[in-house]
């Protein structure tokens, strides 16, 4: 890269750090609790006339639904992205999801207000699906597009590791809420509300921390020169369509698993199925996100020691090894076969989890990278993750068995294993406005290698 796009200094990246952690964490706190919350209330509170079994289905496709949009989401945030900046579209995202998490905390249920109630609910849900799509993509490439090229790995890490934490800090404010303030039927009646509406606090620290940090050095040369592709969304489908499949079965590999726990479908399997206590479920699930957390941050340095790509086959590998001994133990261990079940998965899905932010920016090129990477993230958490708690229950209701549901886990896992070796590692490619030539080849093993050059030591 020229050096006005050079990566910042360390005070610069431990900023960028801090700022990308914070927002995401925000930003997927919003998401969780609503999952969260679809698997213990939401069908009674707004699906409460289709009965126990119909509404809980009803309550996780809510859950799956707003993925659709996530792609409209990461359509529009990449090409205002790739035209405005990464910094703007950040803020923008973080605002949009804030607010439709606190006017969720705010609905009146289906007994006030009938069906009215559970529609309110599905647009605000949709909101969400929108912001998620759109905030990934500017958090990883602010992350990423300022890091030193051998250090991608655990910089892209950064905003991964906003996912566990906002899954644990969903985890554990729901956990205070029904075990210490509003135990029982309190919880029912209004407790299930504040979770929800603590996201107005949590909004205001997350955009007073990202406007303070500066634009992505990339970008900031491409706006310089005035080259910022007018339509990327239109160059990213017609020549790397092939690169936005392939890497989005790369996520989808890991969303399938990840949301067996953060889409509440296991919450729900082990308190409504194993009858555990409720608060010692989402105890075990703040457990796992520490686990998960340190899986991502291991993972992401990882990446930078052997690659992106052999860091992933490794996770998927454990991912496919777990996917039915997780079941027996939550069936037969009780308590501690849960935990040791969600360590399981929590550790595969780190694997599978760091290095994405990494790959997915050195994959795509400078001027369409924002579009490349939202909308294939985006693709990847619909193909993976967004019925995929719905498609467990409702095959667990079929059959009267989770060998169906691991299965379907293995599957996906080896599905995304399949992807992974059909994308290059790409470690330490240049990611400036002056190496598009290269970036824009040689991704996939399908197409030919960039020149030896081109790809920078690590």
């Amino acid at each position: 890269m020229t050096s006005s796009s050079a990566p910042g200094n360390a005070s610069s990246q431990r900023r960028i750090a801090f700022a990308t952690i914070i927002g995401t964490t925000i930003e997927w706190y919003d998401f969780f609790i609503y999952a969260t919350s679809a698997g213990l209330v939401f069908a009674q509170l707004f699906f409460q006339p289709a009965g126990k079994e119909i509404g809980l289905l009803l309550s996780f496709a809510t859950v799956g639904i707003s993925f659709l949009f996530r792609p409209l989401g990461a359509f529009l945030a990449g090409h205002f992205g790739d035209v405005l900046g990464r910094r703007t579209m950040l803020v923008l995202t973080l605002v949009l999801m804030g607010a439709a998490t606190t006017l969720i905390g705010l609905l009146p249920t289906y007994a006030q207000i009938g069906i009215a109630a559970p529609i309110l609910l599905l647009l605000l849900r949709i909101l969400q699906g929108l912001s998620a799509g759109g905030e990934w993509g500017g958090a990883v490439l602010m992350a990423v597009e300022h890091a030193p090229a051998d250090r991608r790995g655990r910089a892209g890490s950064w905003p991964q590791l906003g996912v566990p934490l906002g899954f644990l800090l969903a985890s554990g404010v729901t956990a205070l809420m029904t075990g210490v303030i509003t135990p029982g039927a309190a919880y029912l009646e209004w407790g299930w509300r504040v979770p929800f509406l603590v996201s107005v606090v949590l909004i205001v620290v997350g955009f007073v921390i990202r406007r303070s940090v500066s634009e992505s050095p990339v970008f900031a040369e491409i706006a310089r020169r005035g080259r910022q592709s007018q339509a990327p969304i239109v160059t990213l489908f017609r020549r790397h369509w092939y690169l936005v499949l392939l890497a989005a079965l790369v996520f989808a590999g890991n969303g399938t698993l990840g949301y067996m726990t953060t889409g509440g479908f296991l919450n729900s399997y082990a308190i409504n199925v194993q009858s555990l206590d409720t608060t010692a479920v989402l105890v075990a699930a703040s457990v796992a996100a520490v686990v998960w957390f340190f899986s991502t941050l291991l993972a992401g340095y990882l990446s930078d020691v052997i690659g992106r790509r052999s860091t992933f086959l490794i996770g998927f590998a454990l991912q496919a090894l777990v996917v039915f001994p997780v079941f027996w133990l939550v069936d037969h261990g009780g308590l501690p076969g849960l935990y040791t079940a969600l360590v399981l998965i929590s550790t595969g899905l780190g694997l599978t989890y760091g290095p994405l932010a990494a790959w997915y920016s050195e994959i795509f090129p400078a001027s369409i990278r924002f579009s490349g990477v939202s909308i294939t993230y985006a693709i990847g958490a619909v193909l993976g993750g967004a019925f995929a708690p719905m498609i467990a229950q409702l095959l667990l209701d079929r059959t009267g068995t989770t060998v169906a549901v691991s299965a379907y886990l293995l599957v996906a896992s080896l599905l995304g294993g399949i992807a992974t070796l059909c994308l290059r590692d790409r470690s330490g490619i240049p990611l400036g406005p002056d190496h598009e030539a290269e970036q824009a080849t040689g991704a996939t093993m399908f197409r030919s290698r960039p020149a030896a050059p081109a790809l920078a030591a690590k």
